[in-house]
């Protein structure tokens, strides 16, 4: 039995895979102890077994698990006390950054204060030249004066991020020793073993990054694994990483800098999954709408995209964590997402959530701020009784009220026209991500199926691909966890990086071939160890280029080829004009090419997939009265996804609604149930579509 967890704002999402079966269970985020949250879901699944949630927990053999515990430190400022270490001479690394802004003429906005203050940056007198040749020895006496001040100014973890280290890591080694015999309780990370990349700013901002994470996760991975060993769990535990795999739970305390993003990583490889299980469209748009945030990515051709423009917080204005990750953009607009009006008199929704506590209104726990889930409820889309399966009843007075007094009495709407225009407002939102990313991916949508993830998925999705000509949905059975089952049947991955740079013009073979060698080691080592036992594994080369004078690189595939020889050369020059056209519209093959760094990833499958399994529907359905933007009041007919009949075309508008999602099919939308339990729907035209101004007229077929 292999369990799967992911901890988000507002739920705490579980998977379990037994025997070849799958299922999903829900239990509410607690943000004060997010294990707690965690033991909580298993206590429900145990319920739903009849079983205890030890005997539950013995049977597991496996556990992995995706949290947003690192990224809401940082987002928050609620790091550990770190110090960063860098040149003598050069101590603006984190300050000067890179270029670039979003609001070139917005002259207010203040210059973004640097991750590490100035206050707790420190100078080492050393110098390592581009060619690795020392400029100038190492002072290790001063390093034992500047361990004696971090330890004054109570340093609780230390980055260290001199010049050229990738180059020559000599100096930094021996910073590193330094510090471990002179400060051995303070945590140390090396930026030249952490993230061996050129550009000074990503490998000092990763670094100071991971450094201020290692007390925080060190701590919240050890008491995850104690409270699992306490509770019965004996087996394997994996955390996820923001490059769309998994690694021990040791090798992350390590580097935490890896969990990142974890959680949002992990829904395109399960997006990338259904997607090829259900449809066969070449391009999916993947959506994982949470409670707090809207996550998009794209999977074209089979292929997750992943970027080193990784910012956490405002693009240019947060902290790049200089890591490749998967490129996925989110809004603040979910189930949780508070709709406010402001005083201009104009509607909102998020990026404020309620979160897990006190969550939306209707949850009774004493919210006041009404949600878009309080607006779904309002509508008529959730049942009131039906909540989690029915273990949570929802309070649809307190809603009603709560969008009356907040929302529509300050815009002169009644109550269902309120509840509606905030459903739209959140659906524009959504719309709004989706075009961003399809935008600069060179994405056509409407040639592209998307992917509903999440547990408040159901609700916009149909919407949302109608609004943007897509032309077919899923909701897969996963989906109200997307990100749970991609942890789930996600690889054992892990990257490696060497810096060497040569060009076309006077290719060195022979120092490329010796730099791709110990890549492959290191690749070997990784699956030999970690990845022991796998199903099957895996070796991807690539290399990072560009055209000369230019100032970015662009990744180009390079396969399983661990050499180049001639031919081989010749078709990775071929290969980079291809990407670059593809990325810019645009090549020059009688241009040099340069290369900058080479790449390795090993993956490990562990375990085959399981599909999941669908009976054939009883066909029993029910119908309740809903209001639908744009047509007003109508019925709609309410399956329980179980019941509805595989294979079977059925029309909008209806409610498709399981213990842990709603799907809101609109008028003139077809849908049909599939072997693998997904919902596919055609969303087809109709009046859903139509301006707000014939919203709240309170006419609709019955």
């Amino acid at each position: 039995m292999r369990f799967a967890v992911d901890t988000g704002g507002t739920f705490t999402d579980l998977v379990i895979e037994d025997e070849g079966h799958l299922s999903v269970h829900k239990s509410s985020t607690v943000p004060a102890d997010p294990v707690q949250g965690i033991l909580d879901a298993f206590e429900v699944a145990a319920a739903e077994r009849g079983c205890s949630r030890r005997e539950l927990l013995e049977r597991g053999t496996m556990l992995v698990h995706g949290t947003t515990r690192g990224l809401n430190a940082v987002l928050t400022k609620k790091v550990a006390r770190t110090a960063f270490l860098t040149t003598e001479g050069h101590p603006d690394i984190l300050l000067l950054r890179e270029g670039g802004r979003r609001d070139i003429f917005n002259q207010r906005q203040p210059y973004p204060e640097p991750y590490v203050p100035r206050s707790l940056t420190f100078e080492v007198p050393e110098r390592i030249g581009a060619q690795g040749e020392v400029v100038r020895e190492l002072d290790e006496e001063a390093v034992a004066g500047l361990a004696a001040a971090l330890r004054r100014e109570r340093v609780e973890a230390v980055a260290v991020c001199l010049l050229w280290s990738i180059a020559n890591p000599a100096h930094e080694l021996r910073v590193g020793e330094l510090l471990r015999e002179l400060l051995p309780d303070v945590p140390v990370t090396l930026s030249h073993q952490l993230n061996p990349c050129v550009r000074e700013y990503r490998r000092g901002s990763a670094t100071a990054i991971d450094a201020s994470l290692k007390p925080l996760m060190t701590a919240y991975i050890s008491g995850l694994q104690g409270r699992l060993r306490e509770a019965g769990f004996a087996g394997r535990v994996l955390m996820v990483t923001s490059a769309g795999g998994a690694l021990d739970a040791e090798d992350v305390a390590a580097s935490p800098i890896h969990s990142l993003n974890s959680g949002p990583a992990m829904a395109p490889v399960a997006g990338r999954y259904f997607a090829d299980l259900d449809t066969t469209a070449s391009m999916a748009i993947v959506a994982d709408t949470g409670g707090t945030s809207y996550d998009v990515s794209v999977v074209r051709n089979g292929r997750i995209p992943w970027t080193r423009e990784s910012w956490i917080g405002e693009p240019f204005r947060g902290h790049m964590t200089g890591f490749p990750s998967v490129d996925v953009r989110s809004v603040g607009a979910g189930g949780g997402s508070i709709a406010w009006v402001d005083e201009g008199g104009l509607l909102h929704v998020g990026p404020q959530s309620a979160g897990a506590d006190p969550g939306p209104v209707c949850y009774g726990r004493g919210g006041t701020s009404p949600t878009m889930t309080d607006a779904c409820l309002v509508l008529g889309y959730l049942d009131p009784g039906y909540f989690l399966g029915g273990r949570s009843a929802l309070d649809l007075e307190a809603a009603r009220e709560a969008i009356r007094t907040r929302v529509g009495e300050p815009l002169g709407l009644d109550v269902l026209e309120a509840a509606g225009a905030v459903y739209r407002l959140a659906t524009e939102r959504m719309v709004g991500a989706i075009e961003e990313i399809s935008g600069q991916k060179g994405i056509d949508v409407a040639q592209a199926v998307l992917v509903g993830g999440g547990g408040a998925a159901g609700f916009n999705t149909v919407a949302i691909a109608r609004r943007l000509g897509c032309r077919e949905v899923i909701v897969p059975v996963m989906g109200p966890a997307l990100s749970a089952a991609g942890a789930l049947i996600s690889d054992l991955s892990r990257g490696f990086e060497t810096t060497f740079r040569t060009t076309t013009e006077a290719f060195d073979f022979e120092g490329v071939n010796a730099v791709l060698a110990d890549l492959a080691v290191r690749a070997r080592d990784f699956i030999a160890g970690p990845g022991a036992g796998a199903v099957e594994t895996s070796v991807e080369f690539s290399v990072e280029a560009r055209y000369p004078s230019q100032v970015w690189e662009l990744e180009v595939p390079m396969g399983a080829e661990g050499s180049l020889d001639g031919e081989g050369l010749e078709r990775l020059e071929k290969a980079f004009h291809e990407v670059h056209r593809d990325a810019f519209a645009v090549d020059d093959p009688g241009s040099p090419i340069e290369f900058e760094s080479w790449h390795v990833r090993a993956r490990c499958r562990i375990t085959d997939p399981v599909l999941p399994e669908a009976g054939t529907g009883d066909g029993v359905r029910r119908e309740r009265e809903i209001y639908l933007p744009g047509v007003g009041l109508t019925g709609a007919e309410v399956w329980r996804l179980e019941s509805v009949p595989v294979g079977a075309e059925l029309r909008g508008p209806a409610i498709v609604e399981s213990a842990t999602t709603t799907v809101v099919i609109d008028d003139g939308a077809v849908f049909t149930r599939r072997p693998s339990g997904t919902i596919h729907v055609v969303p087809g035209s109709g009046a859903a579509t139509a301006p707000a101004a014939d919203a709240g007229t309170g006419r609709g077929r019955n």
